[in-house]
């Protein structure tokens, strides 16, 4: 029997794509290993955001050649996209295989090709394939794929293609199929959710989506990451009245200065993420509200930076995840006049960072003596061998408790900050 090994990187796409992968192969007499001495494949379901995630690809391909001379590896995923057969040129990999024919890689393998990419733009169908476990807690359910956006900075929509959305019976049917393997929660995930249902004739639109959701077996369900401009008030209502909805929202701001959102080709303002951001906080006691920051985009001057860090640090968010800004050839923002040194993106980032760390601390202290719910994890943490787990609106919480309440939903009160950076230590309350 051949063994493989899979290694992700990127986002939870790739996650759910490459838990697809592995059962695919396991369902084709291949069998999943930890050993790369004793693998006979490795593949890289890759990453390409940034030329940090590249670097990464490429070392992990080569450390793994470096321990078995003998492994086949294959490169999938946006690296493979967007770089192509130039990757084969490459001595550490074997075989390339295009974001589009990931679920193709049993044929691939058995017939031995070395490159099966097709144009992805090619694509209008989204290609749907049910999956019975993805071997982590929160089982993710991929709603669409594609980008029709054209941010200054992305190369996403070159390796994804346009805008294609799973059905809602196929959703409906994924989400019932994990439910009833045992999974309590969903994540929504896909390149760009909130464009799903654009592509339907007649057009549909996310709440459409949600609606039959909130019919489902699934206990929970959260959304991915969402642009402003995908988020009117009468989608927050209707998020705000369900049952189900975890109050967890992850904005795709990138920066709150109109100049450099205007050069990214963003399409929203300052006031409008604002709005959005206070109108969620009016709807919601205690959500979370996470956010995407690039520091240091071209022509981003000290003037423009100090309003992007004035409009953070007012902002009612939770936490950010910041980026340096990262050239990708092909990109508008490439070719912009004005690029920021290497040395100033970094000490915007760490202003930024700042910013982050104090507003997760606010977060959670707003949240200390609550009660809410959470998923047991199967494994406890290793450093205090405590059960752990993810309340509702995202906190990673640390719980006492016996075995027996390992992959249940548990009502728990927060009571105090863990020593352990950004958790906390909650009780089980009965």
């Amino acid at each position: 029997m051949r063994k493989f090994i899979i290694k992700t990187l990127g986002c939870k796409t790739n996650q759910i794509e490459s838990a697809l992968i592995a059962e695919i192969l396991v369902n084709n007499n291949f069998s999943e290993t930890n050993d790369i001495k004793e693998a006979d494949y490795y593949i890289i379901n890759s990453c390409s955001v940034t030329h940090v995630a590249d670097k990464k690809n490429l070392a992990y391909i080569k450390h793994a050649k470096k321990e078995n001379p003998n492994i086949i590896t294959v490169v999938t995923g946006c690296m493979a996209q967007l770089e192509k057969e130039n990757l084969l040129k490459n001595d550490n990999i074997d075989i390339v295989i295009g974001n589009y024919e990931k679920n193709d890689i049993v044929n691939i393998l058995n017939k031995k090709k070395n490159y099966c990419i097709s144009d992805i733009f090619s694509h209008n169908e989204f290609r749907y394939e049910k999956i019975h476990q993805t071997g982590r807690c929160r089982a993710a359910v991929k709603i669409q794929d594609g980008c029709n956006n054209r941010c200054s900075y992305c190369t996403i929509p070159f390796a994804r293609g346009k805008n294609r959305s799973n059905e809602i019976k196929n959703v409906i049917e994924q989400i019932n199929l994990f439910a009833e393997n045992g999974y309590k929660e969903t994540v929504l995930t896909g390149i760009h959710i909130g464009q799903w249902g654009w592509d339907f004739k007649p057009k549909k639109s996310l709440i459409n989506l949600l609606e039959e959701i909130e019919k489902s077996k699934i206990k929970r369900y959260r959304l991915g990451s969402l642009n402003p401009t995908e988020l009117p008030f009468e989608f927050i209502d209707f998020l705000s009245s369900s049952e189900k909805f975890c109050p967890h929202f992850h904005l795709s701001l990138q920066s709150v200065c109109n100049k450099t959102l205007r050069n990214m080709n963003r399409n929203y303002t300052e006031d409008e993420i604002k709005s959005l951001v206070e109108y969620i906080n009016t709807r919601f006691k205690n959500a979370f509200i996470g956010s995407d920051i690039i520091a240091g985009f071209p022509d981003e001057t000290d003037e423009d930076f100090k309003i992007t860090y004035r409009n953070l640090s007012e902002l009612e968010l939770s936490r950010m995840h910041i980026f340096p800004y990262s050239r990708r050839i092909g990109t508008v923002a490439d070719k912009m006049q004005n690029q920021i040194a290497n040395k100033i993106k970094k000490e915007r980032c760490s202003a930024l960072q700042e910013i982050s760390e104090n507003k997760i601390n606010t977060f959670f202290r707003k949240n200390l003596n609550t009660i809410n719910e959470v998923i047991i994890e199967k494994k406890r943490d290793k450093k205090t061998n405590l059960l752990k787990g993810v309340t509702a609106n995202y906190i990673n919480v640390l719980i006492d408790g016996e075995d027996e309440y390992k992959d249940t939903l548990q009502r728990i009160k927060i009571i105090k900050f863990a020593e352990e950076k950004e958790k906390m230590i909650a009780k089980i309350v009965t």
